[in-house]
């Protein structure tokens, strides 16, 4: 159930960064709920890999190559999904960290 209701909170948050960042556009809630779905199936797959494979740049980075990381999430995400578009990689960079933060507030929170 908190799972649920982590995604649905995920989702407004990226649906509000859609409307507010210009650059990035959702064709909807529904879509934004689809992103956060699949943007979490891949943090968890292919992220925690990433996060495995990398530790001693996250380590020298003090945790800043994390952003780097989830940039390349979000910016797979994007190249999944047709009615989730991100211009360019700055504005994915800016995306990313907005969404990490808000992640990891709903996980603290939930």
């Amino acid at each position: 159930m908190l799972l649920i209701l982590h995604l649905m909170l995920l989702a407004g948050v990226i649906f509000i960064l859609a409307r507010m960042m210009p650059g990035i556009r959702v064709a909807g809630y529904g879509t934004a709920l689809l992103v956060a779905v699949i943007y979490g199936l891949i943090n968890v797959t292919l992220g925690s890999v990433l996060k495995i494979l990398t530790i001693p740049f996250i380590v020298i980075s003090i945790g800043v190559f994390l952003l780097l990381i989830n940039t390349f999430l979000l910016w797979l995400t994007d190249q999944i999904l047709e009615d989730f578009e991100i211009e360019d990689m700055g504005t994915t960079f800016i995306a990313a960290v907005i969404i990490t933060i808000a992640d990891t507030t709903l996980s603290w929170l939930l």
